[in-house]
């Protein structure tokens, strides 16, 4: 990597100014701007006023010493990054050991050879051109992600809408056609469920996309669970009935949550979703609501294929990956059950499943239930 070393200040720090002339002249004739100080106060005075790249440090400074100098600069968050070779007479090696711990990143004895310390001193400054290449591709590659989900986000927002209304022009034609049977009726359930899943793909887009950007407006009220799970079980009754599957409820009435309706629905919808996806034709989903303490818990039973103990530690990995707010890294899997456990842990609640291969699954939630005396 060719390097402009033009583009570079070292400060010399040295009491003595035929080691400072000759440092300095090395230096120059390398292209490196250098500045100088004598003493410990006039080195914190350039490092105030210029920005230096790397610090030449001698120990010997007269009253002071450059190892207790280094220490204070190391304690200081705006020079504390600033590498500090050790050129000086002392080369015992305690006197090596203590420069290190100084913190210092390299020691040179005098009388120094001029090649070996412009090595070292190139050494310094390639690392400093790394990492300072590394630290501007990671902001560029944090800059184009959050490019990325910002798309995303208007991707997924301008989409929803049509995909809504679409959605609920094939629920009336469902509607219709199950009371007037005019030959449609398989064609418009079949559309109804590409609806359906499109719609569930896009609002999970949108959620993790908009949680990601810390855009997620979360607008909590009071809700009735009963009427909210009915509201979900009859929008996606018509894809349940593709697969001639049958959902049965066990509701407790008069359990009210404190939560976001539109994040609600969401959780529901996937649960539901999910459980018809991998539920045999001709079987039945069960959910049940139910009252467990200060607790509202919803369960979906179903007894499809069901999934092993490896999957289901897959699975557990996947959606409750500590530190990302994305589960997307296995082609993009998962992300539905992800919007549960985020936003039910996000929320103080717990989320819960468990499977048995061949026999099926349960997957459900527990939130805290409002005003417990209104609620027994």
């Amino acid at each position: 990597m060719e390097i402009d070393f033009s583009l570079y200040n070292i400060l010399i720090v040295e009491d003595s100014e035929l080691n400072l002339f000759m440092l300095k002249g090395i230096l120059e004739r390398e292209a490196f701007n250098v500045f100088s100080a004598s003493a410990d106060s006039e080195a914190l005075e350039t490092l105030e006023k210029e920005r230096i790249d790397l610090i030449l440090m001698d120990v010997m400074l007269g009253d002071s010493n450059g190892y207790d100098l280094t220490m204070k600069l190391k304690s200081l968050d705006h020079h504390k990054h600033i590498p500090v070779i050790f050129i000086t007479n002392l080369r015992s090696p305690e006197d090596v050991v203590r420069g290190f711990d100084s913190g210092g990143v390299d020691y040179v004895a005098k009388p120094f050879n001029k090649m070996e310390l412009l090595q070292r001193i190139k050494h310094q400054i390639r690392l400093i051109a790394s990492n300072q290449t590394i630290t501007r591709q990671t902001e560029e590659l944090k800059e184009a992600i959050l490019n990325r989900d910002r798309m995303y986000a208007i991707l997924a927002h301008d989409l929803r809408s049509p995909i809504s209304s679409l959605k609920m022009i094939f629920n009336i034609l469902t509607v219709q056609s199950a009371s007037n049977d005019n030959g449609y009726g398989a064609m418009i359930n079949t559309g109804n469920d590409i609806a359906e899943q499109l719609f569930s793909v896009l609002d999970n887009l949108l959620k993790w996309t908009k949680s990601s950007l810390g855009m997620l407006s979360y607008i909590p009220q009071q809700l009735d669970l009963n009427h909210l799970i009915l509201g979900v079980v009859e929008t996606l009754l018509p894809t349940a009935k593709l697969k001639d599957i049958r959902v049965d409820l066990d509701l407790q009435d008069g359990l009210e949550i404190n939560f976001d309706v539109d994040i609600m629905k969401s959780i529901l919808r996937n649960l539901l979703i999910n459980a018809v996806k991998f539920s045999h034709s001709a079987s039945t989903i069960r959910l049940h609501l139910y009252r467990e303490q200060d607790w509202a818990v919803v369960e979906v039973i179903d007894t499809g294929v069901g999934m092993s103990d490896d999957i289901q530690q897959q699975l557990h990995r996947q959606v409750s990956r500590e530190g990302s707010v994305t589960p997307m890294h296995d082609q993009g899997k998962g992300l539905g059950l992800w919007v549960v456990y985020h936003f039910i842990h996000t929320h103080g609640g717990e989320f819960f499943f468990e499977s048995k291969e061949h026999h099926g699954s349960r997957f459900g939630f527990k939130v805290k239930l409002v005003n417990q005396d209104l609620n027994k």
